[in-house]
């Protein structure tokens, strides 16, 4: 990736090794949500363009040293590419805070650290992993080996582009894969420069590719390529449906984490000192543009009241401005047309007659983000949990007040949804929080917390909000295969 004399980024396509651009030099724009200019210019792959990447992934599997050489020096590799995205970590983290529109001090301190312990980590415990043995009496000794499946189309989202792709470079990599990364054609910049990465870090060529385009044309030719033999996506559910058809006809391996809309639990024992900021982060951080978002939040009706006035003064006090200042806690949504499907759930919440307590509009900025896609934290009451703004991913920062009486009906309206990515419980009962947790159908359950991630644990949804599960030995399960020896004794 270069600049050019204007200033606005030339991003190219990352394949065998070095940066290209698009067979027929085509390339789509990239601009800056906060002020709308344009800050990149893309190469936009062509099919032939998927095709010698996956092929440039297939030979370096084959014939590369990268499966072959041993898990010692492979990890190695893996930890140097960790150090060098700590070493890169303030230019990353303005490069997603430049064309995703996310506050930069929370992406340096938080984001970027936990990219490069994704690659750390399965480094690590990849290290740790042995296999089985069944021996048959003294006839026979059957153990299992688990290999690198082959070549891993990784698609990723828009909302924490370069965490999320590491997430899933960690696991394919450390088992010994090559890789074809397609970043979202909103947020291509920070992604563009993981070949680069692992190339300083003494990856072989081929084994890590980026191209960059839209899903119409780049993702589908990436999801059906004959050489391209298991999808990690995460994104939106609709769009994992295609996906899933893509593969179908070569059996493609697919491990999906989609669409959510949890339910945020706080009964009427919470301790509201915390439950209140902690809800504030999950209702807004990265602008609700976050698949975890806690954005329906079910409340004790005793403590209804007491909550919602601590809870909009918090909404109202959060500072929304330019994602570059350190003091921004909230930038804005990520696009044009992002920012147009967001506020139709204002006119959705008024067809509802859900109430409105703060927000809704546009927040007073300063000129030079007058074009920006900003929207205030937008709080609504609304006691009809079946209405759309309760049931749908807005995917922005507008958050749903539900109130109840009863545990039964908590656990009804919590899943009384499509999705079941995660959920969060607020209470001081511990009998109370197991019960809860148990019967809430989905696949992260956090009990007054959120947003805390042990690597070493299953990560995944319930219903519409995926297929399989990604963390520790689950992520190596779905990049290798396991294969039985049988050895016969006598």
């Amino acid at each position: 990736m270069m600049e050019v004399q204007t200033g606005v980024r030339e991003v190219d396509l990352y394949i065998n090794g070095k940066y290209v651009k698009a067979s027929n030099g085509a390339t789509f724009a990239v601009k800056n949500p906060a002020t709308q200019e344009l800050i990149a210019q893309v190469s936009a792959a062509t099919e032939a363009d998927v095709d010698k990447a996956c092929r440039a992934a297939r030979d370096a599997f084959e014939q590369g040293p990268w499966r072959t050489m041993t898990v010692a020096e492979r990890c190695a590799k893996l930890r140097r590419m960790a150090e060098i995205i700590l070493e890169r970590k303030e230019e990353i983290a303005r490069l997603d805070a430049m064309d995703v529109g996310k506050p930069y001090l929370s992406t340096v301190h938080h984001e970027v650290p936990r990219a490069a312990n994704n690659i750390k980590f399965f480094a690590d415990f990849i290290e740790k992993q042995g296999g089985e043995v069944y021996p048959m009496e003294e006839a026979y000794l059957n153990y299992t080996r688990y290999e690198p499946v082959g070549v891993a189309a990784l698609i990723t989202p828009w909302n924490v582009p370069f965490m999320l792709t590491t997430w899933k470079l960690g696991p394919c990599l450390a088992a010994g894969n090559t890789a074809v990364i397609k970043p979202a054609e909103t947020t291509p910049l920070s992604v563009s420069l993981l070949g680069e990465i692992a190339k300083e870090a003494g990856i072989p060529d081929g084994v890590v590719n980026v191209v960059h385009g839209l899903g119409s044309v780049v993702g589908t030719a990436l999801t059906t390529h004959p050489e391209v033999d298991l999808i990690s996506f995460t994104g939106s559910t609709s769009t994992g449906k295609r996906i899933m058809k893509n593969g179908a006809d070569s059996l493609k391996k697919v491990s999906f984490e989609l669409g959510g809309k949890a339910a945020n639990i706080v009964f009427e024992d919470a301790n509201l000192d915390k439950a209140i900021p902690v809800s504030i982060q999950a209702a807004f951080m990265n602008s609700g543009q976050v698949c975890l978002a806690g954005s329906r939040i079910l409340v004790q009706r005793t403590i209804f009241d007491e909550f919602l006035e601590r809870f909009k003064k918090a909404a109202m006090e959060l500072i929304v401005g330019d994602p570059q200042n350190e003091d921004t806690k909230m930038g804005p949504v990520v696009s044009e047309a992002h920012y147009n499907k967001v506020i139709s759930y204002l006119e959705v919440a008024k067809e509802e007659n859900a109430t409105l307590v703060c927000g809704g509009k546009r927040p007073q900025l300063p000129d030079y983000l007058q074009n920006g896609y900003y929207l205030e934290p937008t709080v609504y009451v609304q006691e009809n949990h079946q209405a759309r703004i309760c049931q749908e991913e807005i995917f922005g920062p507008i958050v749903t007040l539900i109130p109840f009486d009863t545990e039964e009906e908590a656990l009804k309206i919590a899943n009384d949804t499509e999705y079941g990515l995660n959920g969060v419980v607020w209470t001081e009962n511990l009998q109370r929080a197991h019960r809860i947790s148990h019967h809430v159908r989905a696949g992260t359950i956090w009990v007054n917390c959120w947003f805390v991630r042990d690597l070493r644990a299953p990560f995944g949804g319930f219903k519409k909000s995926g297929i399989g599960r990604e963390g520790g030995h689950h992520s190596l399960e779905f990049f290798t295969e396991a294969k039985n020896i049988c050895i016969a004794l006598s």
